[in-house]
């Protein structure tokens, strides 16, 4: 018989399907296998970077774990800024990301292996090698993010300057060796300034509220302080309010210390070289750094001192979310580093009175005699005096402010400080008093010149044609009047002399000693050669009057910095105020007693639950809005909310629903001492849940807001 084979014969191929066809699909599956990205081989030690997305929403605020491509193992270390893709998703088993979008982030730290159960996305690129993000920064910025209930990724984007290619590439200078400890110079005349110095250059800590006496030598004292620091082998910060303060104190720094020791970072530098300081001092390059508000996040290494000049200045308040405070971001440093803190001024704020209060700092003043020696003589002009004052009724002044200015001219320039900027920035209807405001927006009317059309401060719109629409009259008043018709208005009164302005629309650093009359807006004086020899602070109502619960603080704080330029008394100088001698402001300038009136203040403030004895939270935005926040808000135990109430739009903290149409609210919340942090937590988890719902409708939340009305 014949062998058979076992094997059954393959079935028929399919019409269309022979064994060319076949071959040609398997090549086919082949090419698609070759065109398929690969996984990237992942780093062999420390696979996995955490990293914090450059994304401040507060339902994503935590960090995000990414793989590490091999290629990117040396240069993806903690620090550094990367791209990565967030959102989309990723595709199992090819270690990438489909969908989603590229957004920059820093690596936290590098780890074995993740908490994430699922795939994780490579890191897309490491954008500089140059780690800008240390643990201390990072902490830094965790506390005030938690402090101010906003994002890290909020936070962080105050702290860290945009990146530029050149300074990266420079190299890095060696530090300079730690500077002599400096003589006591000016700090002799405060009875614990001398022994305040010696513990900053032996290495203590010391804390103190500083009251500035009198005077332009604010500066080298300052700088003397950074300088101790200095010698004991430690870094330094010190925060002024503006950019003409930054200068002098950097140029007082220069004198003591040369060049090489510090670097200013102020907003005029521009971005690339507020850059290269920046790097400078992360580097360590540098160990002193002098600025404005935003320097106060400088990565200064072995902190050793923070200070800060007149931080009652609203200025130091940030505009940008969370809106954190500089001084209290200073002090967070100075706890956390256990460095050294200096709260200065001419005035003493309230919150520097409570730091006093609970003993946190020490008082660090000037003797009552030595005070009386470097102060001028300050003189008022009450209501009952104005009404019987007919006399100079062309420059808008009283009898003795006019007498003051006439003889104070043949020594010397005389300082001329007026509320409210511009020309008549205020106008109202001649015959019933209402309000002159814009027919578009219904923001206030302000004339810009003498013969200039009328514009609304709001909008900008011109008003050609404006009538009262309450009684219908098409006649205006000055409610205020502004620093340059203030100006020509003296200038008219005292035809022979210089006027000088200095504000908004150009600020002046110095002025000879020659005789002028200098106008200027409040913080914007320029300080005169040899000292003014008379300063006259005009409208003083118009500081007194404004519906603050710091009316009064601020309007002593800026009194007194326009008084501190004149010369002393024995030395002619005399200063003359138009308000009331009986209001407690002007009578703590009369004397000369600001931490007299900041403990009084904060005496009141304890006794009605206001800050800084009590912390606040505020939530602005449109009435919709904030009652749904506030029903997501888990109160901590004792809370009062207060409100809400309506905010005019146009002013301070009316928030981003704020519009000329728009109804905005606004609601406080008030918690007792010890419990900020929980409101904090509160807030920001209910926004969180907030957004996480896609309500889109903005509030605006401040912590311990500077206008509380």
């Amino acid at each position: 018989m014949a062998a058979t084979d076992p094997t059954p014969a393959p079935p028929p191929a399919p019409p269309g399907e022979g064994p060319a066809v076949q071959l040609e699909l398997v090549r086919a599956e082949l090419r698609k296998a070759k065109a398929r990205p690969r996984a990237a081989a992942t780093a062999g030690r420390l696979p996995v970077a955490r990293v914090v997305v450059d994304k401040g929403l507060s339902h994503l605020d935590r960090f995000f774990d990414y793989s590490v491509p091999a290629r990117l193992d040396q240069a993806a270390q903690p620090g550094v800024r990367v791209r990565v893709r967030f959102g989309g998703r990723v595709v199992k088993g090819q270690g990438r990301r489909e969908g989603g979008t590229l957004i920059d982030g820093y690596v936290v730290e590098r780890l074995a292996e993740s908490d994430f159960p699922g795939p994780l996305a490579p890191l897309a690129q490491v954008l500089s090698p140059e780690p800008v993000l240390s643990p201390e920064l990072l902490r830094l910025c965790r506390s005030v993010a938690d402090r101010y209930a906003g994002p890290l990724a909020d936070v962080l984007q105050l702290a860290i300057p945009p990146k530029h290619n050149k300074p990266e590439a420079e190299p890095a200078a060696d530090p300079l060796p730690a500077p002599e400890p400096p003589a006591p110079g000016g700090w002799a005349r405060y009875p614990q300034g001398p022994e305040f110095l010696a513990a900053l250059a032996s290495g203590g800590s010391p804390r103190a509220v500083w009251t500035a006496l009198p005077g332009d030598g604010w500066p080298q004292e300052l700088a003397r302080a950074v300088a101790a620091a200095l010698a004991s082998g430690r870094s330094a910060l010190a925060l002024v309010p503006d950019g003409r303060a930054a200068a002098r104190l950097d140029a007082a720094l220069l004198e003591l210390l040369g060049s090489g020791h510090h670097v200013a970072l102020t907003a005029e530098l521009g971005p690339r070289e507020r850059y290269r300081r920046w790097l400078a001092v992360s580097r360590g390059s540098v160990r002193a750094v002098v600025g404005t508000r935003a320097a106060m996040f400088a990565p200064l290494a072995q902190l050793g001192l923070v200070a800060v000049w007149d931080d009652g200045d609203s200025g130091y308040s940030d505009r940008h979310v969370p809106f954190p405070h500089a001084r209290d971001v200073l002090l967070l440093r100075a706890a956390e580093a256990g460095a050294a803190a200096l709260i200065g001024g001419f005035a003493v704020s309230v919150e520097s009175a409570q730091l006093l209060r609970t003993g946190w700092a020490g008082a660090l003043a000037p003797e009552r005699e030595q005070l009386r020696r470097s102060a001028p003589l300050v003189r008022t002009v009450g209501d009952q005096e104005l009404a019987s004052d007919g006399a100079a009724h062309a420059a808008r002044l009283p009898t003795l402010a006019w007498r003051t200015a006439r003889e104070a001219l043949e020594q010397g320039p005389v300082l001329v400080q007026v509320p409210r900027r511009g020309y008549v920035p205020r106008l109202a209807c001649a015959r019933c008093r209402e309000r002159a405001r814009c027919g578009h927006c219904a923001g206030p009317l302000e004339a810009r010149g003498a013969d200039s059309v009328l514009h609304c401060g709001w909008c900008g719109r011109p008003e050609g044609a404006w009538r009262c629409p309450e009684c219908g009259s098409t006649r205006l008043r000055a409610q205020v009047v502004g620093a340059r018709r203030t100006a020509e208005e003296l200038g008219r009164a005292f035809p022979s002399v210089p006027v000088r302005t200095s504000g908004r629309d150009g600020v002046l650093a110095s002025v000879p000693g020659a005789p002028a009359l200098v106008v200027s807006t409040p913080g914007a004086e320029p300080v005169a050669e040899g000292g003014y020899a008379a300063a006259l602070l005009l409208d003083a109502w118009a500081l007194l009057n404004r519906p603050d619960l710091r009316a009064g603080e601020e309007a002593l704080r800026r009194w007194l910095g326009a008084a501190a330029l004149v010369r002393p008394q024995q030395d002619g100088g005399r200063v003359v105020v138009v308000a009331e001698p009986t209001l407690r402001p002007v009578q703590a300038l009369v004397r000369w007693d600001p931490a007299g009136f900041a403990d009084t203040e904060l005496a009141e403030r304890a006794e009605l639950g206001f800050p800084p004895v009590s912390r606040m939270a505020s939530l602005t935005g449109s009435p919709a809005a904030v009652a749904d926040l506030l029903s997501l808000i888990r109160l901590p135990q004792g809370a009062d909310v207060l409100g809400p109430v309506e905010v005019e739009a146009g002013t301070p903290g009316a928030g981003p629903a704020a519009g000329p149409q728009e109804r905005t609210e606004r609601v406080l919340l008030r918690v007792a001492p010890g419990r900020g942090a929980a409101l904090a937590a509160a807030v920001k988890a209910a926004y969180a849940a907030r957004l996480a719902r896609k309500q889109t409708d903005p509030v605006r939340i401040r912590i311990d807001p500077l206008d509380i009305g």
